[in-house]
């Protein structure tokens, strides 16, 4: 079970990636899901990485790169802290809806979620009905890679970090980020996006991030038949503003290593542009 809350605390991580939106109006990024921060008064580099935060095993990979600059690093900083026994406690209360969804939900929308349910994983509302809509996404989105062994990228990065007695920090807590998806979505639009949701997508959005296709990552992760400007407040501009407020009093102590998803860095209000903006030197290793 503690695995399972686990995988869900991850997967939810996608499901907020994969909901956000904006105009791109900043210069076309490079290649590359590895980016150095210097300048500005650092003694020392940082790094961004961006994850695709689960991915099936088979296509699981870390690029040489990758690996030297975390070896570099001395500090690694993740979306949520999945190492925190009160982030991991959270998530399992989290994951619980506040009440039934029999009794949360209209009668159209426990039968339009039970078709969802059946067709993407087999199960039916009944044996979900304790668990939260989030939750429901998260189990669909761990489903869509079609494979029964899926990797972590956070949890990966997290056993690389033990190894080198490295801290492990979280920008946000997955409290938070809970709220900014109940905050940014209705019920009805929760529903109507697991309805368009299918694994096509999945396949184009690994396939683009192995080839560290971070402009198209983003355009594919950034769907804008799931975006209104409510969701683009509290799903991407209030995060991104609030992680690039956090970071350089972090990369001022030390080098960090921050892995968090591929679609809060690119475009005009991403991380990269943001830091930029900030006076920071932000540049793509290719090799």
């Amino acid at each position: 079970m503690k695995n399972l809350f686990k995988s869900i605390a991850a997967a939810i991580s996608i499901i907020i990636s994969l909901s956000t939106q904006a105009q791109t109006k900043s210069p076309k990024l490079e290649n590359s899901l590895l980016w150095e921060v210097s300048g500005n008064g650092l003694t020392k580099p940082s790094y961004l990485y961006g994850t695709v935060h689960m991915i099936c095993s088979a296509d699981y990979f870390l690029t040489e790169k990758t690996k030297k600059a975390f070896e570099k690093s001395d500090k690694l900083v993740l979306e949520i802290n999945f190492s925190d026994p009160k982030e991991m406690a959270d998530v399992q209360q989290l994951a619980m809806g506040k009440e039934p969804l029999s009794k949360k939900l209209s009668p159209e929308q426990l039968s339009k979620l039970n078709s969802i349910l059946q067709k993407n994983t087999g199960m039916t509302i009944q044996q979900v009905d304790s668990f939260s809509l989030l939750t429901i996404m998260s189990l669909i989105s761990m489903k869509s890679f079609g494979c029964p062994d899926l990797k972590f990228y956070e949890m990966e990065f997290i056993e690389m970090a033990k190894k080198r007695q490295l801290e492990v920090a979280g920008l946000e807590t997955v409290k938070f980020q809970f709220k900014s998806f109940e905050n940014a979505y209705p019920d009805s639009e929760m529903i109507n996006m697991l309805e368009e949701s299918n694994p096509e997508e999945t396949t184009k959005l690994v396939e683009n991030y192995k080839n560290e296709n971070l402009e198209t990552l983003y355009k594919i992760t950034t769907d804008e038949k799931v975006m209104n400007p409510n969701a683009k407040k509290y799903m991407l501009n209030e995060r991104n503003a609030n992680w690039v407020k956090i970071m350089p009093e972090q990369m001022k102590k030390e080098s960090v290593f921050y892995a968090v998803g591929s679609a809060h860095l690119a475009g005009d209000l991403g991380i990269i542009n943001l830091l930029k903006k900030a006076g920071y030197t932000v540049k793509p290793i290719m090799n």
